[in-house]
Order: C-alpha cells, then sequence, then structure tokens
C-alpha cells in the first residue's frame, strides 16, 4: 500500500525536528559554560508540534510563540547561527543580541516573536487574524501558548473577540503538564484546556502532540477551516518536555521514572520507524546522513556565535522606535550578506474599509431570544 505522505515531506519533518533537538541539547550546553545568560527555555521533547505545524501552513501564514521560541522559528527556516547569536547576546543575532533567548523575531520567515508576558501573545494574534480579514488575505495567523496561559484573563478575551469576529487564528497550547513546577490539574478546574473552547462556540480539539504526523493532519484540518471562514481553531497538543522549565528548574517536582517513561514516546524515532515502513527503502544509513548534516550545522551555528562581536554600546538606544520613511533592517541582509528578495509587504490599510459588521443586530437579536433574554 501507498504511503499517504510523501518520501519528501517524511525526511524534510525528520530533518527538522532531529535540528531542533540538537540546537536545543547544545543551546543548554552553551548556557552551562556561561555563554547564554538570562532565561532559557528548551523545547526537547515538544519538536513534533512545531515541525507539523509548520509544514501544514503556507510559508506566509503568521506565526507567534511564547517564550520557548527557539523551535518554531527554526521550523520556519530561520537561520541556526544567528538564532544562537541571539542566545549569546551577540550583534549577529536576529535582534542585534537585544531579544536574547524569549524574544526571537524573524519577520521575512514571518514569524512575529517569542513572548515573556504569559498569554501576551494571545490578544496580539488574534490582532494579526483581524488585520487579515480586513485586507481580505486568506492568511492564517498560528499561535503557540503553554498550559499555564490558558488560565490567563486574556485567553478568554480574546477567544470571545476571536468567535465573534470569525478570525483565522489557531491557537495551539503545547500542554507539556507543567506550569513551570506545576501540574495542570492541580490548579485548573477544567485541565482538558480544549474543551474551554465550547463556551464560545468555538472549534476545540485534543491531538497527539508527540506525534508528528497527527500534528501535521490536525494543523492542515484547522487551517482549511480559518481559511474558509468558518472562525478560529484551539489545538491542544498534549506534549511533554524532558527538560526543565528553563535551564535554572532542577525539575524536582517529577519523577525521574515518569520523565524515562515519557522519553519512550520521543517523537523523533517514532517517525523514523515509521517512514522506514512506507516502502521508501530508506536505511538507517540515510537517517544518519541527515543526523551528521543537522549535527555539522549545529556545530557551525555555535562557532558563528561564539566568532560574533557583542553590540556596541550606541546600539542601546537604537530600533526603539521606528522614524517616519525609515525603512525595514533585513536581519539577513545585515549580518550575513544575503540579498533578501521575499521581504512581507502589507497595504497601509487606510484605502481599506471593513467588510463585515462586526456587532451585527439581527443577529444579535436572535441569540437573545435564543437564550430566552427576550421574548
Amino acid at each position: 500500500m501507498a504511503s499517504a505522505y510523501s518520501k519528501d515531506l517524511l525526511l524534510t519533518m525528520y530533518r527538522k525536528m532531529y535540528l531542533l533537538r540538537r540546537f536545543e541539547e547544545r543551546a543548554g550546553q552553551q548556557y552551562t559554560l556561561g555563554k547564554i545568560a538570562g532565561f532559557c527555555h528548551l523545547y526537547i521533547g515538544q519538536e513534533a508540534v512545531a515541525v507539523g505545524c509548520n509544514e501544514a501552513i503556507r510559508p506566509d501564514d503568521y506565526m507567534l510563540s511564547a517564550y520557548r521560541d527557539h523551535g518554531q522559528p527554526l521550523a520556519r527556516g530561520s537561520d541556526a547561527g544567528m538564532i544562537m547569536a541571539e542566545l549569546f547576546g551577540r550583534g549577529t543575532g536576529y535582534s542585534k543580541g537585544k531579544g536574547g533567548s524569549m524574544h526571537i523575531f524573524d519577520i521575512e520567515h514571518h514569524f512575529y516573536g517569542g513572548y515573556g508576558i504569559v498569554g501576551g501573545q494571545i490578544p496580539l494574534a488574534a490582532g494579526m487574524a483581524f488585520a487579515s480579514r480586513y485586507r481580505n488575505e486568506d492568511r492564517v495567523t498560528v499561535c503557540f501558548f503553554g498550559d499555564a496561559a490558558a488560565n490567563q484573563g486574556s485567553f478568554h478575551e480574546t477567544f470571545n473577540m476571536a468567535q465573534k469576529w470569525k478570525l483565522p487564528v489557531i491557537y495551539i497550547c503545547e500542554n507539556n503538564r507543567y506550569g513551570m513546577g506545576t501540574a495542570i490539574a492541580r490548579t485548573s478546574a477544567v485541565p482538558e484546556i480544549h474543551k474551554r473552547a465550547s463556551a464560545y462556540g468555538m472549534r476545540g480539539e485534543a491531538v497527539d502532540g508527540m506525534d508528528v504526523l497527527k500534528m501535521y493532519e490536525a494543523v492542515k484540518d484547522a487551517a482549511e477551516y480559518c481559511r474558509a471562514g468558518k472562525g478560529p481553531v484551539l489545538l491542544e497538543a498534549n506534549t511533554y518536555r524532558f527538560r526543565g522549565h528553563s535551564m535554572a528548574d532542577p525539575a524536582n517536582y517529577r519523577t525521574k521514572q515518569e520523565v524515562e517513561d515519557e522519553r519512550k514516546n520521543d517523537p523523533i524515532p517514532k517517525l523514523r520507524e515509521f517512514a522506514m515502513k512506507q516502502g521508501f527503502k530508506l536505511t538507517d544509513a540515510d537517517f544518519e546522513a541527515i543526523e551528521e548534516e543537522e549535527k555539522r550545522a549545529v556545530d557551525a551555528a555555535v562557532k558563528f556565535a561564539d566568532e560574533s562581536p557583542e553590540p556596541s554600546v550606541d546600539e542601546l538606544w537604537r530600533d526603539t522606535i521606528v522614524e517616519e520613511g525609515e525603512q525595514d533592517v533585513r536581519p539577513r541582509e545585515r549580518v550575513l550578506g544575503v540579498k533578501v528578495t521575499h521581504w512581507p509587504k502589507y497595504p497601509s490599510g487606510q484605502e481599506l474599509k471593513v467588510t463585515w459588521d462586526l456587532e451585527p443586530r439581527a443577529e444579535a437579536e436572535q441569540a437573545d431570544k435564543k437564550a430566552g433574554l427576550i421574548r
């Protein structure tokens, strides 16, 4: 029987997940060596969520994340060396070292940042999705957040607006079971986060976040739903981080046995085993070759970051506001001398008009009658 997935797709997914894993392992190593300062939240174990999602959407769709944000831009195609340099606080980073680990930002690949305020990106994603609808685009916005953010007020306020306006946004809750060091079930009356969507008449589903193909299928279907104008989707990706909340976390709130049991569900070897059974005649040597290539790429990224200069003191006062007429700085052109030809362009908005009723009176009256508020 022919595989439901192409060989190229399976190998691309494997390559990207392995890149994410190796990058994060080296980032953790460099943190312990003192090369990375501040907070550093690793993505080890959650690779299937970012990679499955990215392969299911378009390159020009928007994406935002929380502070565990190295994996998503890597999956999008951001330069590994420039991300590592950002972690190192070097001038060759995407934000000249000013963003650090928690605030990766790559406009070229439509990755609009990691955010340190818990749940802070949730309303921003609704705003971006509103802009897409306002501009009559068919882009979707994908917003990643952790399980603890689901208890923030912004979560509920935003879901109400997103569903009311049928915004094309996919919210992906990466439920790794622990908000810092507290299990989600200990702090939530309803720990199944996807069920909360029903309070707003919104589509909500749980998906196995440790299986890249299940993530791929779920996000692909959700993106089609959004593009069809049916409104937002909440996906609860049930996943697990193999390391602590951050590099400063000893993770003594869970047992070693629990972590070892979860490692048996590692998404990377799971995909490798699946791919080898699909009739493509793939061998261990094929995957080992990919692994060696990605190891070398990450080694090069670390070397690039380590040899990059510190930002000058003058940079402290730059990039704080945008001056009138100031052109966008294209990071890969600035750092690598690469000619970036596909830079995002957007209409000003001044020539556009809202094409739908934001507060439809007729629908509101029908809703009142259905709720028994008027007779």
